[in-house]
């Protein structure tokens, strides 16, 4: 049996337990909740708690509390020294380095054996699964898989644990049965410096068989962009087998257009939610961008309704309380010792049975300085339009308040890289504005006769200042991402300086 034929076969047994979560999603949970209690009744933060006397999730969600990273960093700082039996009853071996755009300090989040193999190694199986199952004719097993990764990390304690990207993580302790489908060559892959290792990559994948691709689309499109100069030929005549990009890390909406011109009309699109902290999603239907919230993946989940983050003891609910159409926080508690953990993003549930989402953005990334609250997915629509009717094409943007002192004003300031500068800027302003006040009532109200906020002020970024930006805070590559939106304006400020300076 060829080999193609033979791996998608041993994916598609996977399927019959996807669809069981998907039929009792709520029992599903349960388990995997009173598993978590076991396992982690007799550690440090288990005793503390007293886990052993806990019985169901109410009385979880009364006597543990809510955490942040700050919460839990001298818990994490303990098990970095070498401490085990702190925050999970398995010793932790990775730290994996968080991603997140509202910090210049880097996070690390711990990683067990069961996190990795049960989480984030089963959230890959399980995209290919339902990628196959989606796809019956696919060939993605007879050639290579790109995965763009991020890096080793030195660590500065001194003993063997393991810090950097998930990614890196992922790649590391790979079986060797794995490193026959991906490229680049693991010491590549795991390579610090972002720019040296971008160019060892175009060189080494170039004359590679590449079937998929997988990555944050930002850095994918740098690399893409890399091979055809290299090549001077285009990627489907680098790749013509080229079948499927798995994407995640930020909304794939803005770069549409440019994939599609990139890549051709005859690649296929998957979203994916992994982040440092687990595996959370994967688009299970090819018609719908909705994903599905992953069940049996030793994380039990919990919601702050959006409007209620800034209480001073936000109610939470669990997974058969959330209400279609809302958005809401997430809160994990998993089986690598994150408890009640906020990991920063909101999502809006689309269905229910099985449970599907969109993500609409991060806890700290959104603009409400007169009650507009304009989230990510808000701008992100907005935009696309405003770039569709003015057949522009959008590279990285930003947005953040403003204050006019001089004749007392609030709008909104944003700075925009384009691919593609719009046919006229001006339609694309109004646009842009029309739009943010179709998809957001408060904005429209907002807006109502420039009573309150004037309509937004559009800076066009350089070439390269959002690259130049994270290269200057070294966030270049990986997972590292550009903050779509804040309400205050440090980062804009930043971000304007490079580009009046360049």
């Amino acid at each position: 049996m060829p080999l193609n034929s033979l791996v998608n076969k041993i994916m598609l047994l996977r399927i019959p337990q996807i669809e069981n979560f998907m039929r009792n999603p709520i029992d599903t949970q349960h388990r995997v909740f009173k598993n978590l209690i076991s396992e982690a009744k007799d550690t440090v933060w288990g005793n503390f708690y007293d886990y052993k006397s806990i019985k169901d999730e109410e009385a979880f969600a009364k006597r543990v509390p809510v955490n942040t990273y700050d919460d839990l960093l001298p818990f994490f700082e303990r098990i970095l020294k070498g401490e085990q039996n702190v925050l999970w009853n398995t010793d932790i071996k990775w730290f994996s380095k968080s991603s997140g755009t509202t910090s210049t300090r880097s996070k690390f989040i711990p990683v067990s054996k069961e996190s990795l193999e049960e989480c984030h190694y089963k959230g890959g199986k399980d995209m290919l699964a339902i990628y196959c199952n989606n796809h019956p004719d696919s060939n993605v097993f007879n050639g290579a898989s790109l995965a763009l990764g991020g890096s080793r990390q030195d660590n500065q304690e001194g003993n063997d644990m393991f810090l950097g990207d998930v990614s890196a993580i992922i790649i590391d302790n790979l079986p060797f049965w794995a490193e026959w489908f991906r490229v680049p060559k693991k010491e590549i892959a795991l390579m610090p410096e972002w720019e040296s290792k971008l160019n060892k990559m175009i060189a080494s994948v170039s004359t590679e068989n590449v079937v998929s691709l997988s990555g944050v689309p930002s850095w994918m499109m740098v690399l893409l962009k890399g091979i055809t100069e290299y090549t001077g030929k285009s990627i489907s005549e680098v790749w013509p087998n080229l079948e499927v990009y798995f994407h995640g890390g930020v909304s794939f909406r803005p770069y549409m257009k440019q994939y599609q011109q990139m890549l051709g009309e005859n690649v296929n699109y998957m979203e994916t939610y992994n982040a440092s902290e687990g595996f959370f999603g994967l688009q299970d239907q090819v018609d719908r961008s909705s994903m599905l919230l992953l069940l049996d993946y030793g994380i039990y989940y919990e919601f702050i309704a959006f409007e209620d983050l800034d209480k001073p003891n936000p109610k939470t609910i669990n997974l058969a309380d959330v209400e279609l159409g809302k958005n809401y926080a997430m809160l994990i508690s998993t089986n690598g010792g994150l408890w009640r953990y906020m990991i920063g993003d909101t999502i809006c549930f689309t269905e229910k049975y099985p449970y599907r989402f969109k993500i609409t953005g991060r806890t700290k990334n959104y603009i409400n300085t007169c009650g507009e609250e304009i989230i990510v997915n808000n701008s992100d629509k907005a935009l696309s339009l405003a770039a569709r009717a003015t057949n522009a094409a959008i590279k990285e943007y930003t947005g953040a308040p403003y204050f006019d002192k001089e004749n007392q004003k609030r709008m909104h300031q944003w700075v925009v890289e384009f691919e593609k500068q719009p046919d006229d800027m001006e339609k694309f302003v109004e646009i842009f504005d029309e739009s943010l006040r179709s998809v957001n009532s408060d904005y429209d109200a907002k807006r109502y006769k420039n009573l309150v906020l004037q309509r937004p002020l559009v800076v066009v970024g350089r070439e390269k200042v959002f690259y130049n930006w994270l290269k200057e805070r070294s966030k270049l590559g990986g997972q590292h991402k550009i903050p779509r939106l804040s309400n205050d304006r440090k980062f804009i400020e930043e971000i304007l300086q490079i580009n009046d300076v360049r």
